[in-house]
């Protein structure tokens, strides 16, 4: 039975959908260590990345042995730290897979587990977090959902101002979203400005005419063919091809 019914939850402990973080009234079957708001929620995470991960959630939620030592306890610690930076890369993996294929609905329950460990291994303000918040706001934006995607943005562009460690890669792939909701929003001088830097942090991290600064080139090259620029627009996108040449130069 999936129904949770309230009278057997212990007094004073919350249960909270995975998906939404509302009340939850089902719980997966499977490992009994997953909750849901409903069928709907229940389906989708399934779909997206519980149906890959449900046995493996099991040793991360439920409450760990007694140990004979510290030196076990430790190692146990060590164990359950490493099963948490699995997960943190598979679910950003197939979130991301799920992103290029489309799918972006799916997406969000995978991006969603990605960010929540991280949390638990790094911490609510660290900077390794700013990869999901990212992969959220892209999926929330390729669903239409703009102030949700500018929520999640908003998260991120937090974290990386508060941070002193933070790669020339990730400051790119925050400007390239924030590109994209700036686009979204129609406010074109604020997408070019966040596109240039895509592209100039890019440039930093992997070299000018490599396939990572490609995108801030194509979609700064569609910002200035829809303001009939197109001298402008056929240099950038002139840039792009090359970078994607470049990769395809590398692989033969």
């Amino acid at each position: 039975m999936n129904v949770i019914y309230p009278l057997a939850v212990p007094k004073g402990r919350r249960l909270c959908c995975e998906v939404c973080d509302a009340p939850a009234e089902r719980v997966c079957g499977a490992c009994t260590v997953t909750y849901y708001c409903g069928v709907v929620h229940q389906r989708a995470d399934w779909g997206s990345i519980h149906e890959k991960i449900c046995q493996l959630l099991i040793p991360l939620r439920t409450s760990m042995p007694f140990y004979n030592s510290e030196e076990e306890r430790q190692h146990g610690l060590q164990q359950l730290q490493q099963r948490q930076k699995h997960l943190i890369e598979l679910c950003y993996t197939v979130a991301q897979k799920y992103i290029f294929e489309g799918k972006h609905e799916d997406a969000v329950p995978a991006a969603l587990h990605s960010l929540r460990f991280r949390m638990n291994v790094h911490g609510l303000s660290s900077v390794e977090l700013v990869p999901a918040y990212l992969l959220l706001a892209e999926a929330s934006l390729g669903l239409g959902r703009v102030v949700q995607a500018e929520e999640y943005l908003s998260q991120a562009q937090w974290t990386v101002l508060k941070s002193t460690e933070c790669s020339y890669a990730i400051h790119s792939l925050l400007h390239r979203n924030l590109g994209l909701l700036y686009m979204a929003k129609e406010n074109y001088e604020e997408a070019r400005y966040h596109l240039a830097n895509d592209i100039y942090f890019a440039s930093c991290a992997f070299g000018t005419e490599h396939i990572r600064a490609s995108g801030g080139y194509f979609h700064l090259a569609n910002i200035f063919n829809g303001l009939k620029k197109l001298d402008l627009a056929d240099t950038l996108y002139t840039k792009g091809i090359f970078a994607t040449q470049g990769l395809n130069l590398g692989l033969l």
